[in-house]
């Protein structure tokens, strides 16, 4: 199955008309798809803006295992679970995560850890089953 790309990050001089044209969907679908934006004549750079429709519900990445995340690793799903970080108010990254575990990426995911009640070595910033489960992470396909 072929990925579909589903946020866009706005840059200096785009538009949700431009962005919508580049992503081949319409204004009002942008919009319904991006409830947070309620004047469509102001956005921001760096502001993440949803360019295709929510995923089906139950449509998460299963927990790949604690060995998963280390420096040598990169996958999509590292940069997604960076991403439901940030959505979750718990990411710490400096230019938005990517594919690479990272530094941030633990730190980031300690935050969560705590946000969800975890504290001592239940909050090291490694992803666990149990706070895995609760982040939700979008289903990437590859």
């Amino acid at each position: 199955m072929e990925k579909t790309v589903e946020f866009y990050v706005v840059r200096r001089g785009d538009t949700l008309s431009k962005i919508a044209v580049m992503h081949r969907v319409t204004l009002d679908q942008i919009l319904e798809w991006n409830p947070q934006i309620t004047n469509p004549d102001i956005i921001r750079p760096g502001q993440r803006i949803r360019v295709a429709p929510p995923q089906m519900e139950g449509e998460f990445e299963r927990f790949p295992g604690g060995d998963f995340f280390q420096p040598s690793v990169r996958s999509p799903i590292i940069e997604a679970m960076g991403y439901r970080l940030i959505d979750e108010d718990c990411g710490v990254y400096a230019d938005g995560p990517d594919s690479r575990w990272s530094e941030a990426d633990r730190k980031s995911y300690a935050n969560w850890q705590w946000k969800l009640g975890f504290r001592g070595r239940d909050a090291d910033g490694i992803p666990g089953r149990k706070s895995w489960d609760r982040l939700h992470v979008p289903a990437v396909y590859e």
